[in-house]
């Protein structure tokens, strides 16, 4: 394992971290100011250039690991210095999800959350899921219901998300947001990008409607988010969800 302060990765989860290194930043500073966070976007494309991480070996992707870690950290705590965030809005957890691999993940009354995410919570395919960015999978109660008025057999936890939030204006909780959760607090770094597992839940099959690029045709992302778990600790269905505390 390559350890990143409390975080831990495998090879293969950091070569695939530093490979969305300059996908995650630059959807941190989409839609921001001009001079929020571009010269971390600028230096992660610095770190980056000339850089094919699935070829590298542990000891070179260790160092590299840790300076782009360390400069997608710094993103959102700087977006909230310079006030480049939204006003603070609370929310609620609607239902928690967790499963043994796969879709649907099926609801639970509480979970403990570590670095890695939901404890007891199994992502069957590793290659996409699993890394430190990716330890809660978060969705809005409001898409899933608007996606079920619309004739979508979906439903909370069908489309393997943890956290299942209402009561949140969903196109602000988007890479760079800060959520308080329960006890946890986790970062938005990105959008978690659907695949053909949840076809099944489109009563068209199209699952490409979920992907967070949609918003340029139709105004709004129905996208589910990835974040980072900063603070751990326990959640419970009924807590409440503070966005940018």
């Amino acid at each position: 394992m390559i350890p990143v302060g409390p975080y831990e990765f495998t090879l293969e989860d950091a070569r695939n971290t530093l490979r969305g290194a300059s996908t995650m930043i630059h959807q941190m500073a989409e839609g921001r100011r001009a001079d929020s966070i571009a010269h971390l976007a600028k230096r992660i494309d610095e770190l980056m250039t000339g850089v094919e991480p699935v070829t590298m070996t542990a000891d070179d992707v260790a160092p590299l690991l840790g300076s782009v870690w360390a400069v997608l950290g710094a993103a959102p705590a700087t977006l909230r210095a310079l006030g480049d965030v939204v006003p603070t809005t609370t929310g609620r957890v609607d239902q928690l999800n967790s499963g043994s691999g796969g879709v649907p993940k099926h609801a639970v009354d509480e979970v403990w959350v570590g670095w890695r995410g939901v404890e007891g919570d199994v992502q069957r395919e590793r290659k996409h899921h699993g890394r430190p960015f990716q330890a809660l999978c978060l969705w809005s109660s409001e898409i899933v219901d608007e996606l079920r008025s619309a004739g979508h057999p979906i439903f909370p936890g069908a489309a393997g998300e943890n956290v299942t939030i209402g009561g949140l204006p969903w196109e602000d909780v988007r890479p760079g947001a800060r959520l308080r959760i329960g006890e946890v607090t986790c970062e938005v770094w990105a959008y978690a990008v659907p695949c053909k597992k949840n076809a099944r839940w489109m009563a068209d099959g199209d699952f490409t409607r979920l992907h967070h690029d949609c918003r340029a045709e139709t105004g709004r992302s129905l996208s589910r988010v990835y974040a980072t778990v900063t603070e751990r600790g326990t959640i419970r269905t009924g807590d409440p969800v503070i966005l940018e505390p």
